[in-house]
């Protein structure tokens, strides 16, 4: 497989702002989450700036430990257009380790009442050593458009987080 990275778009009934914020605020990621994973956020202040970096609590049952925290740092907030994210983890002495993965989420109004979301996970920078023992992408075709499910319910405020 040469493709280094998976989209999905959602037209969404809510406006691009509405739908920037749910992004923004960390508290929602386990909401949005289509895989289970995510769990609930550590850093629960609003993301407001490039290189900002928030930490989310996670679980997957073929993790080493099963109960682990990622370092999410962010590269690129333009709201309410856009905004991406690194993820990794603390190395245990105060440095952050990033994979090579990214979550993105370019958003493009349609109306005052309509946002077309395309959520892409792209992974075209994870070295070779990293490749040996993942797999990308390391969850099932529906993830990006079960996320951007929960991401509509959540911004049209059907969903409690």
């Amino acid at each position: 497989m040469n493709q280094e990275n998976v989209c999905a778009t959602l037209t969404i009934a809510a406006p691009a702002e509405k739908v920037f914020a749910v992004l923004a605020d960390p508290t929602t990621h386990s909401a949005i989450d289509g895989t289970g994973w995510v769990q609930e956020a550590v850093n629960q202040a609003p993301l407001t700036e490039v290189g900002q970096v928030f930490r989310m609590d996670m679980y997957h049952a073929n993790h080493p430990d099963g109960d682990y925290q990622v370092a999410n740092k962010v590269r690129v907030l333009d709201p309410p257009r856009a905004i991406s994210w690194l993820t990794g983890q603390d190395k245990g002495d105060g440095n952050l380790e990033f994979g090579g993965w990214f979550w993105r989420y370019d958003l493009a109004p349609l109306g005052a009442d309509e946002t077309e979301v395309t959520l892409t996970y792209d992974w075209s920078a994870v070295p070779p050593q990293i490749r040996e023992y993942l797999q990308f992408p390391p969850f099932g075709p529906r993830h990006l458009t079960d996320s951007l499910d929960h991401l509509a319910e959540l911004a049209r405020g059907l969903r409690n987080r």
